[in-house]
């Protein structure tokens, strides 16, 4: 497996300072290759999921590769063009946004996915037959690895409801809309294949509907593993059921596959580099306070999420109990009753599975500054984002 040492991450923390956020581009195009090469015998395409890691150099990066791009707000889809992808290139899915945003999408040209019925009638009225479009549909699904990143569900707010396909036919008609892809998302961390399957299944019963399909989209959610004996979604066996469900869909036409990656690609490319402030005992816990928290790195707070946490400037030392937190005045704690080799004040300790949603999901908050970004290619660390400084906490504040 593809992954930097911990002499290279100390190198880093020396050079460029903590926090700091390090991607290894070896393992991204590592990622990408296991996509490509199970799925070589079924006409797929990828569009790398940009909310995970947006920064215009990984972007690039995801470009070289040959991948597309999927993004998740105008914003999304402007930086994927400054980074060089070309219109036919990017996916554009709409959630809950002014029409207006659409509006914009469609004048760059992109593909776009529309998730309600309301948006879905306003592009109808504005474009007709003109421009065609995607539907963003909701499965009524149960899947991933948390509630909250589970989107696909009776109950959530993503997608038109499937139920509602015949009001869906009708402003198709009334509009002349062209439908060029059906797309699902059912959630994220999804281990179990047969769930992707089981949304095949509720697409094939709608496909017959719609006369002008080009792609069908199954959205992204693979499962990369956290914890030492973690699992994965098992790529290869995914392709192959892909493949045997689409030898046999009933349409007309050959249907073009989408998936939209998006943690499966950068995640495990990431490393988070901290230092230890201080240590306290208590009568319950011995805390190792770093000089971060949720500000920089919010996935253990929010989702309950596993990151492998290894001090990098002690790795024979006896292993004991901690537990990890940051510097922000919240409960901000990282992890709770880990084991890790023995911490001391001024150690650096790195948090593995950083690339997504980390750097991303960050913030200001207790007016703290965000970290810098690094990037290593060919064993060379470049730096591809500047520390904040006190100056950008005052940027757009009018004094």
């Amino acid at each position: 497996m593809t992954q930097l040492s911990a002499e290279q991450l100390k190198s880093i923390a020396h050079q460029f300072g903590t926090p700091v956020y390090v991607y290894h581009a070896e393992k991204i195009q590592e990622q990408y290759k296991k996509l490509t090469n199970a799925f070589e015998a079924s006409d797929v395409q990828f569009f790398y999921a940009s909310k995970a890691l947006t920064n215009i150099n990984v972007l690039k990066e995801i470009l070289a590769m040959g991948a597309n791009v999927d993004c998740s707000s105008i914003n999304e889809a402007k930086l994927a063009m400054l980074a060089g992808f070309t219109p036919s290139k990017i996916l554009y899915t709409s959630n809950g946004i002014n029409f207006e945003e659409i509006e914009e999408a469609a004048a760059l040209g992109i593909h776009i996915n529309i998730d309600s019925l309301s948006n879905l009638e306003k592009f109808g009225k504005k474009f007709g037959h003109s421009y065609p479009v995607g539907l963003r549909l909701r499965p009524n699904i149960m899947a991933g690895g948390n509630l909250k990143i589970s989107t696909g569900h009776s109950n959530s707010k993503f997608g038109i409801p499937v139920n509602q396909v015949n009001e869906i036919k009708e402003l198709v008609k009334k509009y002349n809309i062209f439908i060029q892809g059906l797309h699902i998302h059912t959630g994220s961390e999804i281990k179990d294949v047969d769930v992707f399957v089981k949304g095949i299944e509720v697409l094939f019963d709608i496909i017959p509907h719609f006369d002008e399909l080009k792609f069908i989209d199954l959205g992204g959610g693979f499962k990369v593993p956290y914890q030492p004996g973690d699992s994965e979604t098992d790529i290869n066996l995914l392709a192959q059921k892909v493949k045997q469900a689409f030898s046999n869909h009933p349409y007309k036409n050959p249907l073009q596959i989408w998936f939209e990656p998006g943690k499966y690609l950068v995640s495990e490319a990431g490393y988070f580099i901290t230092t230890v402030n201080v240590l306290k005992e208590t009568n319950t816990a011995t805390f190792a306070a770093v000089n971060s928290s949720f500000n920089h790195l919010i996935r253990p707070m929010f989702y309950d999420a596993w990151h492998t946490i290894i001090n990098i400037s002690n790795p024979e030392g006896k292993e004991k109990k901690y537990a990890v937190v940051g510097n922000i005045c919240e409960t901000d704690t990282f992890a709770w009753d880990r084991t890790i080799n023995e911490i001391r004040e001024g150690d650096l300790l790195v948090f593995l599975n950083a690339g997504a949603y980390g750097f991303e999901m960050s913030s200001n908050f207790n007016s703290r500054l965000k970290p810098a970004e690094v990037l290593v290619k060919n064993n060379a660390p470049v730096l591809i984002r500047q520390r904040d400084t006190f100056e950008d906490l005052l940027r757009n504040q009018m004094i």
